[in-house]
Order: structure tokens, then C-alpha cells, then sequence
């Protein structure tokens, strides 16, 4: 059976948007991607994390028709990815926007948007309808007859939103769309893909996690070219990261010195009993616990005896870095992640540790 007969398999069910199945690519010696068994629901917005050489970069290529599978195969917005027909196909039902675009910078903001809308076939009025659609849902309407050589970095990224969803596509592709703006910048494009929500299906492949909390509703994980998992974002939260509790160190303006008893503090609690964690972060320590109801007394009995002022100690919610660093920081057992709701990953080498997923990409 295909992929694009697997995929429409029970008509009840929508047709998934991406289904990868063994997908994999190898350039020479080197494995960039293997094994790799994804589904994309239609209408997401999927973030596709980790750090560099996880294979995203090559997942994405492979999507887009860029570049040919050496093993496995995929379908896109119902297209075979391995037909003869693919890349004419791919080119009407998905967008593209590079991590950095490049334009004429003598041409108008709307020449750009007219020219890739007249690429995907539109003419007369309905092309000129469009074209004021995009430009509005962008935000750079305003500054459409300004020359793109004066525009800011952030109008560049959202000009090519608007080129790449001009043709209305049923997948959209974004890869590292923030990475190089401002928080300003950063905003607006989030902006954008907020209001893209559920007329397309967005596949943002980004560093910046808490982006990626703020829009995606799914993610996957890749390192060293395989998947570490693939699941709901509220869903991979609540399993994987781990209970934690902050302390803040009381005192009166004195953050030099409170920051040293957090440091102290930390060492004392690294060594109680359900602590597996413990963190100065300033004038606080951040404890993560394996059983948060028994943990707590422990740590409230242990503060109690550490003769350092308390000011709180609360419960805070984990965040997908907190996920992130603890999945791509060790090995994962693959019949951990077979529960409901996650894929595991292929068989790969140990993880690598100490990852900053603000640095790697």
C-alpha cells in the first residue's frame, strides 16, 4: 500500500496534511536523517525543533521537493513526494519562506506580491482582490509602494509570509522566521502566523522555544537525524517535564548576597531525598523533584534546617526548554515514548548533553 493510500485509509478521518513513513537521507558517509515516521494533522501550526545536525534542515528539503529520499518516502498535502509529478504538484498546494529571503531591493513591496500571485495563476480582478488580502494580512499595506531595499528586517520576513501565502497553500513552510528579528519583529510575525491558524497547515521550524509555546500546537523533536518525539505541545509538557518547585531567598535588596545563599542553598538540596535537581538562578533556586506531594515536605524540612531566609516556595509551570534539554539530554527508551499521543524515535547513539537550544539550531 502507498503512503497516499495509507494516508486516506478511513474516510471519516482528515486527511493528515504531512505523513512521512521511514523517511530517511543519506549524503555520503553521513546519515543526516533516518527512520524518520511523522504525522502532520491538517490545519496545525507544528513546530519542528533541535539542535544543529538534528536533521531539520534536511526534513524540510525533502518535504519541499528540494531534495530526493534515500530511503523511506513521504506525501504532502496529498502529493507523493518520490512521483515524477511531485515538484510541479508541491509547487500549487504549499509556501515556502527561506530563514533568509532574499528580494530586489528596487522592487515595490507590491510588485513582489503580484508577481508571486500571477507565478500561482491569479489575474484581473480576482489577483487584484488578493493582492490587497495579503498585504492587509501582513501588515505592510501601508509601506506597499515603498522600494523593499528600505524596508526593516521584520517587514522583509512578513513580505515573504505574504509571497509565500499569496497562492492560498495547504501547507506552509517557515523555517527560522524570527530568528534575526527584534522582539518587536518577532511579535508581528507571531502575529502572523496566529491569523494563518486553521487555514493552513504551518510547519515552523525554529530555535526560539518560547515561540514555539506560543503558537505551535504540536511539535516534534529531532537529534542526529532522528525522532525523539512527536506530540501535542500541552500533552509533551505534562509527561516530560518534570515537577519544580522555586525557592526565593528572602532579604533586603542585598542580591549579591542572596544569590550566594541560593548557591548554597542549591548544594544542600541537591543531596535530600526526591530532589534530582537543584539550581541557583539569582537570588533563587530552582528544585526539581520526582514526586512532587512527597518531595515537598522533604524540601520544606530541609529549608527549615538550612538556617537561609525564605521569602516562597511555589510550584511553577515547566516550560518546553525545560522538556527540550531533558530529552535531547539523554537516551531515550524507546518504549517510553510508544504511550498514546507520542512516536518514538529509531534506535540512534547516546544523546548529546548540555545543549542551548538558543545558540544551536
Amino acid at each position: 500500500m502507498t503512503i497516499a493510500a495509507a494516508s486516506a485509509g478511513a474516510s471519516a478521518a482528515p486527511v493528515p496534511a504531512i505523513v512521512t513513513r521511514g523517511l530517511g537521507k543519506r549524503f555520503g558517509d553521513v546519515q543526516a536523517l533516518e527512520g524518520l515516521d511523522l504525522e502532520v494533522p491538517a490545519g496545525s501550526v507544528f513546530g519542528l525543533l533541535g539542535p544543529n545536525g538534528a536533521g531539520k534542515t534536511t526534513t524540510l528539503r525533502l518535504l519541499l521537493g528540494l531534495a530526493h529520499p534515500s530511503a523511506g518516502g513521504a506525501t504532502v498535502a496529498g502529493v507523493d513526494i518520490r512521483s515524477a509529478a511531485a515538484t510541479g504538484a508541491l509547487g500549487r498546494r504549499i509556501g515556502y519562506l527561506d530563514q533568509s529571503p532574499r528580494f530586489y531591493g528596487w522592487m515595490r513591496g507590491r510588485e513582489l506580491i503580484e508577481m508571486a500571485a500571477r507565478l500561482h495563476g491569479l489575474r484581473g480582478q480576482v489577483l487584484e482582490a488578493r493582492i490587497a488580502e495579503v498585504l492587509e494580512l501582513v501588515g505592510i499595506a501601508d509601506a506597499a509602494g515603498r522600494r523593499i531595499g528600505g524596508y526593516s528586517g521584520g517587514m522583509r520576513q512578513r513580505l515573504g509570509i505574504g509571497a509565500a501565502v499569496v497562492g492560498r497553500p495547504q501547507v506552509l513552510f517557515l523555517d527560522e522566521p524570527v530568528s534575526s528579528l527584534d522582539p518587536e519583529g518577532r511579535r508581528d510575525v507571531l502575529e502572523i502566523v496566529e491569523r494563518l491558524r486553521g487555514t493552513a497547515t504551518v510547519i515552523l521550524s525554529t530555535h526560539v522555544l518560547t515561540d514555539v509555546e506560543r503558537v505551535c500546537d504540536r511539535v516534534a523533536i529531532l537529534d542526529r537525524g532522528h525522532l525523539v518525539v512527536a506530540s501535542p505541545l500541552e500533552d509533551l509538557i505534562g509527561r516530560y517535564a518534570p515537577p519544580t518547585f522555586r525557592v526565593e531567598i528572602a532579604g533586603d535588596g542585598d542580591d549579591e548576597a542572596r544569590t550566594m545563599a541560593a548557591e548554597r542553598l542549591a548544594e544542600t538540596l541537591r543531596m535530600a531525598d526526591g530532589v534530582t535537581d537543584a539550581r541557583p538562578a539569582g537570588p533563587a533556586v530552582t528544585v526539581r523533584v520526582a514526586d512532587p506531594d512527597a518531595a515537598s515536605l522533604r524540601v520544606l524540612s530541609v529549608l527549615a534546617g538550612a538556617g537561609v531566609p525564605i521569602d516562597s516556595m511555589a510550584r511553577v509551570r515547566p516550560t518546553l526548554e525545560d522538556v527540550f534539554l531533558d530529552l535531547v539530554g539523554r537516551r531515550i527508551d524507546p518504549d517510553e515514548l510508544a504511550a498514546p499521543g507520542s512516536q518514538p524515535r529509531a534506535a540512534g547513539p547516546a544523546w548529546s548533553t548540555g545543549v542551548d537550544p538558543g545558540r544551536r539550531r
